[in-house]
């Protein structure tokens, strides 16, 4: 578009005077605002919309954390580029024991999956989740911190999923319809587990385990086919446990790890300003997550026994009694010959030098070399 300075004119003589610098440059804005002006405004686009399968229904985690942080905090952190439909995995028909393979196959690109029902087919993954391997959360914060790496890697290779963040339940504890004075007065009782690491510690001491739904923990109490169960504190008590058994064990049995990520292909499409915006949130939601899992523990102990302090359960009148040191070393028992030992049966060679290389240092438990066939097996080599 020519200036209107310079328009073409047919005699020189009638060509106008320059103008000056300034006001050439307030000419050459005008023009250009004039440009402007007359294009056609630019389409926003449309914000991209996620589907995501979050983890247990009707507990803090999901109603709390999970599902506002996607529904309202998504589309802020993105500045409205991303919004997302999240449901619990399992209120929506989907196995928590499919979720890596509905992931791999692209059926769910953002999922959540839990280590205690993924951990069946794949017992690598399940390492972080042992039972009786992280009595307090602090051991499990150095559990996870160590194991990640290998965790993101065994996801891209095996599942291709890219992990974006790793979750913690409050504290898996035993609620039991009878006093429990410890660990060993287990023997002979029917205890709902929800993974084969915690019924290779609860068979040990001479306990029934048996494998039920989260969700049916308080039928199966009531209905008399199980004595005790091991589920979370806070969780336990929002199933209306507190009304169903008598005693809960303070010690953690396990924590409830979960993880959260992309299918890889899904995760590539998405502009790398939003996957960076994406990662930020994640990482302050786990913290949260993770802050939250240590307060609702002790909330759990709290309103399960009703003492003053409890915040957000129901008050209840059961039996909660310190940790004694026969239990811890109970724990440590078990961990060292029940727990990992099933754990490396169900597993294999990768998993004895995955514990080796990323937990056995930190955890002073270390794996020997298998010995051939027709030789006395090797135990255990705890360090102090």
């Amino acid at each position: 578009m020519a200036l209107p300075y310079l328009a073409t004119v047919t005699k020189r003589s009638s060509l106008p005077k320059p103008p000056g610098r300034h006001g050439l440059l307030r000419l050459v804005l005008a023009g250009l605002a004039a440009v402007l002006l007359a294009a056609p405004a630019r389409p926003q686009n449309p914000p991209l919309h996620l589907q995501v399968v979050g983890g247990l229904a009707d507990v803090r985690l999901y109603e709390q954390y999970e599902r506002p942080f996607w529904r309202e905090e998504l589309p802020r952190i993105t500045g409205g580029m991303l919004q997302a439909d999240i449901v619990p995995f399992d209120s929506s028909g989907i196995r928590g024991q499919d979720m890596l393979h509905l992931m791999r196959l692209g059926v769910m690109p953002f999922g959540t999956a839990l280590l205690s029902l993924v951990g069946g087919d794949e017992p690598e993954l399940a390492a972080p989740n042992l039972a009786m391997l992280a009595p307090e959360l602090s051991t499990l914060r150095r559990v996870v911190q160590v194991y990640r790496l290998h965790l993101t890697a065994l996801l891209k290779e095996r599942y291709g999923v890219e992990l974006l963040a790793i979750y913690a339940y409050p504290a898996q504890v035993l609620f039991c319809a009878d006093p429990l004075p410890g660990l060993e007065s287990l023997r002979g009782r029917r205890v709902r587990v929800s993974n084969p690491s915690q019924a290779d510690a609860m068979e040990a001491l001479g306990a029934i385990a048996v494998q039920t739904p989260f969700a049916s923990q308080a039928t199966e109490l009531r209905e008399g086919r199980i004595d005790c169960t091991i589920t979370g504190s806070l969780s336990g008590n929002e199933l209306g446990l507190h009304r169903l058994t008598q005693q809960i064990h303070p010690m953690a049995i396990s924590w409830g790890l979960s993880v959260f990520g992309a299918n890889t292909h899904a995760w590539e499409a998405l502009p790398e300003e939003v996957q960076q915006a994406l990662r930020r949130g994640l990482a302050r939601l786990e913290l949260a997550v993770w802050a939250a899992a240590g307060q609702d523990t002790e909330d759990g102990f709290l309103c399960n026994a009703g003492r003053p302090g409890c915040q957000s359960g129901t008050r209840g009148t059961m039996r909660w009694e310190a940790t004694t040191s026969e239990d811890e070393t109970v724990r440590r028992r078990l961990l060292a010959e029940a727990v990992i030992p099933g754990w490396i049966a169900r597993c294999g060679e990768d998993c004895r030098q995955a514990w080796n290389t990323h937990l056995a240092p930190s955890l002073r438990i270390f794996l020997p070399e298998p010995k051939p066939a027709g030789k006395p097996g090797a135990r255990l080599v705890v360090s102090p």
